[in-house]
């Protein structure tokens, strides 16, 4: 629209004459035929049921002549079995105790089959409040169910994709864990005049962790053990620990000094791995001679923590083996050796670093060295397993901050079994 005073612009004037020509159009149309040519589907029904009144879209939607329709049907004659049956159940009461019901998915016999509606249904009723009649608007909802059924199959897909992974899983962490056994011995050896533990600990069932221990004899009264640590995790580092494990368990056969098994061990890393990717570990190796209730240890470390030794009088301390240098990293490398004696309920303790590196408390402290000895002197002196034991509980006290594996080896001198009656001696 424009003043009376005001000339149209050009091409103004074409625009009003067609929309005034296309709400003449829209005027012409009769509400019969608005009724009858609607993109849903009208029916009026008597309080029964019975069909007074249906449109040409529902019609043709069920492939019905109105004359088969009207006075002769009822609504729920139009529906499937399964809609019928929710029609009687739920829909009629419904609609019967609220005058109302909308947007109900139902399923109506077509021309071509089955075919979903979404159904919404109101009560007609006098000015005395009596109920006249229903009127029910009836919606194609072909593409809406072909959507959720969709739906329904991506989520059937991601259902049996995320049951695939979780079985897939499991598999792996079965086979890993069966990697992870080969890696260690199945059973410490029985020792005459020894106690033996241990313990491994997995801090993921999803990786392959890289620590290793052993217990083997190397002659006439003579027992070597190692415990080391290999750098990094997976099938990577479980290469490394077996060709660790083998190579110290074949040095010690042909020369069991420690310095020498181990010297041996850094030539075989670094010759291995020197032209990829360096691979090294931290280990410590030694030899024990079990001699007249006390036990002769020999051992010495390639840059591991120092064994830890408690006393039968419940002190503990460490065992200092300064200066050994990384397992695999140079040529050549210097290795610490010591020796200690441990008297009858005496144990040594021997722990990769996953155990001194866990973190606790709210802080997330590391645990620490000194922590480890404190703990171990409050322990009463019973022997290895019940070390082992003590040490097992207090790494499942740091729950999730226990975040790398970690391997518990402890060699004990049995202390002296108690003779009847001997606490009455003088």
């Amino acid at each position: 629209m424009c003043r009376t005073d005001q000339v149209p612009e050009p091409g103004e004037e074409e625009d009003v004459d067609a929309t005034d020509a296309v709400f003449t159009s829209l005027l012409e149309d009769s509400a019969e035929e608005l009724y009858e040519q609607a993109p849903c589907g009208y029916l009026s029904t008597l309080m029964d049921g019975t069909i007074a009144k249906i449109n040409a879209t529902l019609l043709e939607w069920l492939g019905l002549e109105r004359s088969q329709a009207v006075g002769r049907m009822r609504f729920a004659d139009l529906l499937t079995v399964g809609g019928k049956l929710y029609h009687e159940t739920h829909f009629a009461p419904l609609l019967q105790m609220k005058g109302e019901v909308s947007g109900i998915a139902l399923d109506i016999k077509g021309a071509v089959g089955r075919m979903p509606v979404l159904v919404t249904s109101k009560v007609k009723t006098s000015e005395d409040g009596e109920p006249l009649l229903i009127r029910t608007t009836v919606f194609d909802a072909r593409d809406r169910r072909a959507y959720e059924m969709e739906l329904l199959r991506g989520r059937q897909v991601a259902e049996e994709a995320r049951r695939q992974a979780e079985s897939d899983r499991v598999r792996l962490q079965e086979a890993l864990a069966v990697l992870q056994q080969s890696l260690l011995p199945a059973a410490l050896p029985v020792v005459p005049g020894l106690e033996a533990s241990s313990y491994y600990h997995t801090a993921s069932p999803d990786l392959l962790g890289g620590d290793f221990y052993d217990l083997f004899p190397v002659g006439t009264g003579r027992w070597a053990f190692f415990l080391g640590d290999v750098c990094g995790k997976g099938p990577q580092a479980a290469a490394v620990t077996s060709l660790a494990r083998y190579t110290l368990r074949a040095a010690a056969l042909h020369d069991p000094d420690p310095v020498n098994a181990l010297t041996t061990l850094n030539t075989v890393l670094h010759d291995r791995y020197t032209s990829g990717e360096g691979r090294y570990c931290t280990a410590i190796f030694g030899v024990l001679e079990p001699d007249d209730g006390h036990v002769e240890v020999h051992l010495a470390s390639g840059g591991h923590p120092a064994a830890l030794i408690q006393r039968a009088d419940g002190s503990a301390d460490y065992l200092p083996t300064p200066g050994g240098l990384l397992i695999g990293i140079l040529p050549q490398a210097p290795f610490t050796a010591a020796r200690t004696r441990l008297l009858p309920g005496d144990t040594l303790l021997l722990y990769t670093d996953g155990l001194t590196e866990a973190r606790t408390g709210p802080d997330r402290q590391l645990y620490g060295d000194e922590a480890l000895r404190t703990f171990m002197s409050t322990q009463s002196a019973q022997g290895p397993r019940a070390l082992i034991t003590a040490l097992a509980g207090l790494l499942a006290s740091f729950g999730d901050g226990l975040d790398d594996d970690t391997a518990l080896l402890a060699l004990g001198a049995p202390a002296p079994l108690a003779t009847p009656g001997s606490d009455n001696l003088p």
